[in-house]
Formats: C-alpha cells, sequence, structure tokens
C-alpha cells in the first residue's frame, strides 16, 4: 500500500517572501544607516521648508542686526538682520536641488556615452576617451568655475557646469563597467544569436553597469553640493537674496570675530549633508557588491 504524506507533516509552503539581500545588507551597515537619516533629514526640510512656521529668509530686520542665537532667533541673526536659521533651511533646497540636478545631468550625458565607448570600440571608443581624458586633465572644481563663470552666475547655469564638470567620471566608470560585462559569456551568446544591439544594451549590458554607477552618483552628490557651495561663495551660483549656503558663508567671511554665528551654521549643514551623502554612497556600494556577505 502507497504512503500518503499527511498534509500536517508536510513541508510548510512559503508564505513570506525572503527579504531583500541588498536591503538587509544596507540595513545592517550602521554608518549607511546614519549618513540615510542624515539625508532624509535635510530633504524633509528642504522639501518642507515653505510651510515651516519660519521667517522669511529675505525679510529684514535692521533692529536684530547680528543678533546672537536667541529664543526669536535660534540661530542668529546676519548683517541686516535675517534670521539665520531660516536662510539656512531655505538654503537646504538650493544646495540639495543643484546637488541632485547636476548628477542627472552628468549621468543623462556620461552613461550613454560610455556605454558607446564601452560596447562599439573602435573610433568611437577613440573620440570619446581622448574628449574624456582631455577634461580630467582640469581638475573638477576648476573647470567648473570655469564654465560657471563663461555662462553667467545664476543656480541653473552652477548646476549646468557642475553637471558637464562630473560627466567625464561617468564615461571613464560606464566604460569601464561595460567592457567587463561585455566579456561575459551571455553578452557572447546574446551576440552569437543575433540579438538586437539595443536589446543586448538594455537586457543584458545596462542593468549589470547599474550598480556602480548609481554607487558613484551618490557619492558625486556630495561632491556637487560641495562645488554649488564653492561656486555661490565666488559669485557664480545661487544669487543674492535667495539664500544659499555658499553666499551665507562669503557673506559670514567678514564678520567672524562679531557674529561668528553666521558662518557656524552653514558650515555645519553642508558638512553633516556631505558626510550623510558618502556614508550613504559606502553603504550602497556594500550592499551591492555580490562578493560582500
Amino acid at each position: 500500500m502507497a504512503h500518503v504524506s499527511d498534509p500536517a507533516t508536510a513541508e510548510p509552503a512559503l508564505t513570506a517572501r525572503p527579504e531583500n539581500r541588498v536591503w538587509k545588507k544596507f540595513r545592517s551597515h550602521r554608518s549607511a544607516m546614519l549618513g540615510g537619516i542624515l539625508v532624509l533629514f535635510f530633504v524633509l526640510i528642504a522639501v518642507l521648508a515653505p510651510v515651516l512656521p519660519i521667517p522669511d529668509p529675505t525679510a529684514t530686520d535692521w533692529g536684530a542686526v547680528r543678533q546672537a542665537p536667541s529664543l526669536a532667533h535660534p540661530m542668529g541673526t546676519d548683517e541686516i538682520g535675517r534670521d539665520v536659521m531660516s536662510r539656512l533651511i531655505w538654503g537646504a533646497r538650493a544646495s540639495l536641488m543643484a546637488g541632485v540636478l547636476s548628477v542627472l545631468i552628468a549621468l543623462g550625458i556620461g552613461v550613454p556615452l560610455g556605454i558607446a565607448a564601452g560596447y562599439f570600440g573602435g573610433w568611437t571608443d577613440s573620440i570619446i576617451s581622448r574628449c574624456t581624458e582631455a577634461l580630467l586633465a582640469a581638475p573638477f572644481l576648476i573647470l567648473a568655475i570655469a564654465l560657471a563663470a563663461f555662462l553667467g552666475p545664476s543656480l541653473g547655469n552652477a548646476m549646468i557646469a557642475i553637471g558637464l564638470s562630473a560627466t567625464p567620471i561617468f564615461i571613464r566608470l560606464t566604460r569601464g563597467q561595460v567592457i567587463s560585462v561585455a566579456a561575459e559569456d551571455y553578452v557572447e551568446s546574446a551576440n552569437a544569436i543575433g540579438l538586437p544591439t539595443m536589446k543586448i544594451l538594455t537586457r543584458y549590458i545596462f542593468p549589470n553597469v547599474l550598480p556602480p554607477v548609481l554607487v558613484q552618483a551618490t557619492l558625486t552628490v556630495a561632491t556637487a553640493i560641495i562645488a554649488e557651495a564653492s561656486l555661490s561663495f565666488l559669485g557664480l551660483g545661487q544669487q543674492p537674496p535667495a539664500p544659499s549656503w555658499g553666499s551665507m558663508l562669503n557673506t559670514a567671511k567678514n564678520f567672524l570675530n562679531q557674529a561668528p554665528w553666521m558662518a557656524l551654521w552653514p558650515g555645519i549643514a553642508i558638512f553633516l549633508v556631505v558626510l550623510g551623502f558618502n556614508l550613504l554612497g559606502d553603504g550602497l556600494r556594500d550592499a551591492l557588491d555580490p562578493r560582500e556577505t
């Protein structure tokens, strides 16, 4: 007589979806979680700035010029009586927007060019690689300053200048990753059976080069925020009276002895948001690396 398995003793079906490996590794990375919290905090205050109960960042009060931190002004006031905390919060919008949008510009130009150079090779690779090397010969910040000065002082032009200056980094990274992935057996098999080039690029090449590109993008946002603050400090970024951390530091340098809080708070803000993106990028790198367990 055939043995009939007891339903009660049969192996139970999986009812819960296994936890995503990448998220599990990222969550166990304490410094990455700290970075994510810092980035989320600054994103929230930037998004909620219009509805927060804070003074107008451009409103002047000549009776409260360079006031020390108090209950009325928790971070003090600047040289014409504007609330430093309000300007700091609104400045987060400019800094984060400049960081993210400039990196999106660099991704939009650099990734397609890197894929074309790495996959097609030949004269395509030679032209793109030589142009990339020429741009990499100039330091990132010097190139961004030159482009911003050429385009004219404004936040939009500063983002374009930073994005174009960061593009060679993504071209070189993407090209190297594509060359590595294109040598894999599954890509060579796809070529052998005659799959269309666009299908190979979208199905096999791009998904496999995306993780390191995302990590680099996260780290480059931090660099772009510093670059935007530098351009604003030089008068090539966000224009007064609109608040920007860089322009706040530019003004504060003239009052370091009389009102040190004017430089303290934007300096701390830049430090924390850059630290957050760097920690977040390091955590993503470890979480997306299949060799890490």
